[in-house]
């Protein structure tokens, strides 16, 4: 690991009961760069993922961002981290249901005692870019995954994040919307300097980043090369 490095994770292990996940996977993230993470179904692409976020840790080995070990870290902190410096997107959106998409938008800046309203401009803002400005009144229950899958990258987004993970982004969506939240995702961690790192099946996904990694049976191979 070097000065230059954002995201440094090492030998990660991780099992559940007695099924392994990550049998020794490593990944190292570049400031502003953009990785695809590709792998079949049950690979450990999203459990890779959850550790990068630091919403798991590994059984072993380690993650080290900017230089601090999430396993030195509470989970408060890790938390902390997440909402202040990453933007995480997860499968399906994972959109709080009593809330409505504005208010879940909103949420990271919230919590981090952003005025009401500046959160609320702030969040529209996002949603308008992603297309679905429309929505802000809504709940997630009454908007189709497509729709909440953009909401949940406006909100991963509004903070402007350093490093920003997203599992399956374009996964719910058409080939058309795909391309179109692509351009965005992308067009959002450039203009705020993000790194960005996306596990996905999809050839048209992975052919728009920097490099490729390829995760089989819980390992990265080859770790990172160059595409």
């Amino acid at each position: 690991m070097n000065s230059t490095t954002l995201l440094h994770a090492t030998g990660l292990q991780k099992s559940f009961g007695r099924t392994p996940a990550l049998r020794g996977a490593s990944l190292t993230v570049g400031p502003r760069e953009r990785v695809a993470v590709r792998g079949r179904s049950g690979s450990g692409k999203s459990t890779l993922l959850l550790c990068l976020a630091g919403v798991l840790l590994p059984d072993a080995g380690g993650v080290t961002y900017l230089g601090r070990r999430y396993d030195a870290m509470t989970a408060d902190e890790r938390a902390r981290l997440r909402r202040r410096e990453m933007g995480l997107v997860l499968q399906h959106g994972q959109l709080v249901p009593e809330l409505t998409v504005l208010e879940n938008v909103a949420l990271p800046l919230l919590l981090e005692k952003v005025e009401r309203s500046s959160a609320a401009l702030l969040a529209h803002e996002w949603l308008a870019r992603l297309g679905v400005a429309e929505l802000a009144d809504a709940r997630p229950a009454e908007i189709s995954g497509g729709q909440a899958q953009r909401a949940a990258i406006a909100r991963a987004l509004v903070t402007g994040p350093q490093l920003v993970l997203a599992d399956e982004p374009t996964g719910s969506l058409d080939t058309v919307g795909a391309d179109e939240v692509m351009a965005v995702l992308l067009e959002a961690t450039r203009s705020c300097d993000a790194a960005l790192v996306v596990v996905t099946h999809d050839n048209r996904v992975a052919a728009r980043m920097d490099r490729e990694v390829s995760v089989e049976d819980g390992s990265t191979e080859p770790a990172g090369a160059l595409r």
